[in-house]
């Protein structure tokens, strides 16, 4: 039997969470491209909070069909 590894993230407020997950997985979600596109990410001014806002909407079913505002594609 493959027992995953635990492992801690730290949450948006820097509180330690553990984590259990098969090392293959963590191992993907923790690539350093993974990482560094989300650095950049959020190094954009306003990402962050519109990113946060954006989850509200869908949660609410705040959501449009993307084909009623674009339908050229």
């Amino acid at each position: 039997m493959n027992i995953p590894d635990l492992k801690y993230i730290s949450d948006e407020k820097g509180d330690r969470i553990a984590v259990i997950v098969p090392i293959e997985l963590w191992e993907e979600l923790t690539s350093e491209d993974d990482i560094d596109a989300t650095e950049e990410l959020l190094s954009i001014a306003g990402f962050e909070s519109a990113f946060k806002k954006a989850n509200r909407q869908v949660e609410e079913g705040k959501t449009k069909d993307w084909r009623a505002i674009r339908n050229d594609v």
